[in-house]
């Protein structure tokens, strides 16, 4: 070997015989304290698709500034040798292929020798590591989703979440293959044979759109392959935002939780940047072929939350998280998935806890049965979650944490037998957050996601043995970006390149309201107003839109732009009572002679109530605030005392306190015979 020019220095060899005469030197590394392999691992286990991995150490002693990088082979044949200035080294592709023929079924040693460039003959510090090469291939492509963090801003700005298909032979990052979604898609699965793929969407207004389609090298999502789990009983009024839904195996159902509420709240932190975890739901069946919707007997208790279902490969089991049903103290509203610190004060600043257990239920084509807790995965006083059976159905693994669900800093990946057992903590725990586990279809190798090693979620690859033992991690550098967390990986029984684009073609005018809506009830007005323009480029007669963005522009107190939208909105739909109702507001509120009109709002106030039959309290109370603001106390007093009472009479008890605050206001008024303009 014939050290490279950027290396050599005073007494640096030159040639192979100096470094042999170095290493005559060289007994063990325990001789030689400071230096340590941090990765891979003691017993790593690679794939033989496995591209180059780069080994990293830490090496205490400040004199080395060169290091040694031997690796020898049980067939006792001379190893290799490399040289490194960096405390990092990736072997060249000749190198690895190499390393893997001659590590395959066996094992590698790995030795790291630290030097001074100005006396090499002087060992400093030596660290080893044994790896091994598996005959087992990996043989399928993994799906997985890219997303920025904090997590606020990918809900802000969907259409930077990205979805990428690949191998893990594949040195370079695997081909993104959906992009540019303008609303959010979320959790994903295909069918055993890789055929069918089902994913989470936000399609129009409904946060409940699940989205079936055929796999194809270029796969179209269009409305014709959304179904919505808000279509389940949806005369009862509850809200459902449809959670962690599931492919069968055979394809033909989809399972999910639904009528449910989460906490789903964001939180300041970068690398934990959301709490989520459903405290209310059920599980209901979709049957592709009958078009049909069902609750699952044994898993629609509401006196539970019963979520995140795995199936059987076989589809004959369906394995659930369930907890006692929870409601929250100070919840706002359920118009939004998001929820807000305060909505959720008992969890994010009482701490309280929240624990899963694991239940398996017969399928039995939707009829269900006695939900049975899993040995192993309940009743632990821990949160168990995430469950996902292997493909010959022998083992689960799962995931444990002290509490919640997605997230979780000290999440780990337990295994126990498919009926329920003893659970074994899996050796591949990477350090922080270990979850979104995936089985490779021959069962040989699982892939999951950790933050052990950086705020991004990274990728990792682990092999399970016939014993249910899995080897060190091993990280899929090449599938994390260094600006996005990777999440929810799937093994996919595709071969790389079966997908090569995914393009929607649902996303309308009504998906642009549904997303500037949900950014407006966050606060930023900014983002939303964009939004909502985006959607009127698609439809520029959409009343709804041009409505929302009157309400913002409103917020915002740009009265002007926000007139001319709800006087569009009225003119395309002339009985639409919130435009109604937010041109009576600025007729009222504006200072301008050109916009204020109380003779206008009054008319346009009266006609709102007209159309809602002078049942809805918040309508009423706009009216009582014109006749408050025109001077006319005595109707604002009666056109409020009646929208308390409708309050009162629904038991809406906040709006009910609201309008009493107004009253008395009103008859302060009157008693002072004040003129002053009011805006409500």
């Amino acid at each position: 070997m014939v050290l490279p020019a950027a290396l050599r220095g005073p007494g640096v060899p030159t040639d192979e015989a100096a470094i042999d005469r170095i290493l005559s030197g060289y007994q063990d590394p325990a001789q030689h304290a400071g230096l340590a392999i941090r990765y891979p691992l003691e017993g790593t286990l690679f794939s033989p698709e496995s591209v180059p991995p780069a080994f990293r150490w830490e090496d205490s002693n400040p004199d080395s500034n060169l290091w040694l990088v031997t690796i020898d082979f049980e067939d006792g044949e001379p190893g290799s040798r490399d040289l490194s200035r960096e405390v990092e080294w990736t072997p060249s592709d000749d190198r690895w292929q190499a390393v893997k023929r001659r590590a395959l079924e066996g094992k590698a040693r790995v030795t790291v020798l630290g030097v001074n460039r100005a006396a090499p003959e002087t060992i400093l510090s030596a660290g080893t590591v044994s790896i091994g090469v598996s005959k087992d291939e990996v043989g399928a492509p993994i799906f997985y989703r890219e997303v920025i963090l904090p997590f606020i801003d990918a809900v802000k700005d969907p259409s930077r979440i990205r979805w990428r298909l690949g191998a893990i032979s594949s040195k370079e990052p695997p081909p993104v293959v959906l992009e540019k979604l303008p609303v959010c898609g979320n959790c994903h699965s295909f069918s055993a044979d890789g055929t069918i793929l089902g994913m989470d969407v936000d399609y129009a207004n409904d946060k409940g759109s699940y989205v079936v389609a055929p796999v194809e090298k270029e796969m179209v999502l269009d409305k014709d392959r959304i179904i919505t789990w808000s279509d389940y009983k949806r005369e009862d009024g509850k809200l459902t935002f449809g959670l962690l839904s599931q492919l069968s195996p055979d394809g033909k159902y989809v399972v999910s939780t639904v009528k449910d509420q989460s906490v789903f709240v964001p939180t300041p932190d970068l690398t934990f940047s959301q709490l989520f975890f459903p405290i209310q739901g059920i599980l209901v069946v979709y049957d592709r072929e009958a078009r049909t919707f069902s609750a699952l007997p044994g898993a629609d208790d509401e006196r539970f939350v019963q979520s995140n279902p795995s199936w059987s490969p076989d589809g004959k089991y369906i394995v659930f998280a369930r907890a006692g049903a929870y409601r929250l103290r100070n919840v706002r509203s359920r118009r939004s998935a998001l929820l807000t610190p305060r909505d959720c004060e008992e969890f994010l600043r009482e701490g309280k806890p929240f624990q899963f257990d694991l239940y398996r239920i017969p399928f039995r084509g939707g009829k269900g049965g006695k939900p049975e807790p899993l040995e192993g995965a309940s009743h632990n006083g821990m949160s168990n979650y995430f469950a996902r059976y292997s493909p010959d159905g022998k083992w689960i693994v799962f995931c444990m944490a002290r509490n919640y669900m997605l997230l979780q800093p000290d999440s780990e990946l337990y295994i126990i037998p498919a009926e329920g057992g003893r659970a074994r903590r899996l050796e591949c725990n990477a350090g922080r957050m270990n979850s979104w586990h995936s089985w490779s279809p021959n069962g040989k190798w699982l892939v999951f996601s950790s933050k052990a090693l950086s705020p991004y979620t990274q990728l990792f690859l682990t092999h399970i043995d016939q014993q249910g033992r899995s080897s060190p991690p091993v990280l899929l550098s090449q599938f994390t970006a260094a600006d996005r967390a990777a999440n929810i990986p799937e093994f996919v029984n595709l071969k790389p390149g079966a997908i090569r684009n995914i393009r929607e073609q649902f996303v309308d005018d009504l998906s642009y309201r549904r997303a500037g809506d949900e950014l407006a009830f966050q606060g930023d007005y900014d983002d939303a107003v964009q939004t909502y323009r985006k959607g009127l480029e698609l439809n520029p007669n959409s009343a709804r839109l041009h409505n929302s963005l009157g309400c913002v522009l409103l917020r915002q107190g740009r009265l002007k732009e926000a007139t001319a939208h709800f006087a569009k909105a009225v003119k395309i739909e002339p009985d639409l009572v919130p435009a109604i109702l937010g041109l009576a507001s600025i007729r009222v509120q504006a200072k301008e002679p050109q916009l204020r009109n109380l003779e206008e709002a009054l008319k346009l106030a009266t006609r709102a109530c007209e159309l809602t039959g002078y049942q809805e309290p918040e309508v009423l109370e706009i009216l009582a605030g014109v006749y408050a603001a025109a001077g006319r106390y005595a109707e604002a007093i009666s056109t409020s005392q009646r929208a308390l009472g409708i309050a009162l009479a629904a038991g809406d008890n906040d709006m009910a306190n609201a309008i009493r605050g107004r009253l008395r206001l009103y008859e302060q008024q009157k008693a002072v015979r004040r003129s002053a303009p009011f805006a409500p």
